[in-house]
């Protein structure tokens, strides 16, 4: 069944749509998954997106995450990468955005330097894309919940969600990152952070934040200790979707 888009005009140069199953749970929605591509004309940069929202009216207005992928290597597909986790939001009401930040014609995330230094462009970048998404939607959905968005990112993608709010403070009200290893976590009161950290990859110095100051800032670090770094995207098995589906819900709802 093709769903028509119209309130994304700018930039719009493909979209579908598929249908979730419905769930016995009746606190759950049937949600449409949606393809699209908008364009930055101010950076010259196509960015495509998938959007997951439930079928049905939501009560109360509805709040938006949007989510950003680990490093793909530029192979493309890679915001279609976390559906056990994007689409089990949209079944609990949620309005979510996922975007691919790579593009084939991206340089490749430098492998060698200090990842602070190099990587940071690319995660500029992915900041700056976030931001469009942003703005885009208060555009065409001014309906949604804006003074409750989250960001969630996985890797390099939790790297520039836990970059964003440094660089654009007073947008976002919670950031979640699934095992960022190089950005360090923003350490403010104006927003919430919440990490989920892997059994097998530590961050960098200075990544994670101490026990004073997470006590200060009233952040939430917890250890998977059962999910490597690689299975947190589609890769995770039943029960670690489970746990990282209820860690998420609990910090978004906390």
């Amino acid at each position: 069944m093709l769903i028509i888009l119209y309130i994304f005009t700018i930039g719009l140069l493909t979209s579908y749509s598929t249908f979730g199953k419905s769930v016995e749970d009746k606190s759950h929605y049937e949600f449409s998954l949606d393809t699209l591509k908008l364009y930055d004309q101010s950076r010259q940069r196509e960015i495509p997106i998938a959007i997951y929202k439930p079928t049905s009216k939501v009560s109360g207005k509805q709040k938006i995450v949007i989510f950003s992928h680990g490093y793909g290597q530029n192979k493309g597909g890679d915001y279609l990468a976390y559906s056990y986790l994007t689409e089990f939001l949209a079944t609990k009401g949620f309005f979510v955005v996922s975007i691919q930040h790579e593009l084939a014609t991206d340089s490749l995330l430098p492998l060698t330097g200090n990842p602070q230094i190099v990587r940071r462009p690319f995660w500029e970048r992915g900041s700056g894309n976030i931001l469009y998404v942003i703005n885009e939607l208060k555009k065409t959905n001014p309906d949604l919940d804006f003074k409750h968005i989250t960001l969630i990112g996985h890797s390099n993608g939790g790297d520039m969600t836990a970059l964003f709010p440094q660089k654009y403070p007073n947008i976002v009200e919670k950031i979640i990152t699934l095992d960022n290893r190089r950005m360090a976590l923003p350490k403010s009161k104006k927003v919430k952070v919440y990490t989920l950290r892997s059994s097998d990859q530590p961050a960098d110095e200075g990544v994670l934040p101490t026990e004073k100051e997470t006590k200060k800032y009233k952040m939430k670090i917890v250890k998977l200790a059962n999910t490597t770094h690689n299975e947190m995207d589609d890769n995770a098995n039943v029960e670690q979707r489970k746990e990282i589906q209820e860690y998420i819900v609990k910090f978004i709802n906390d």
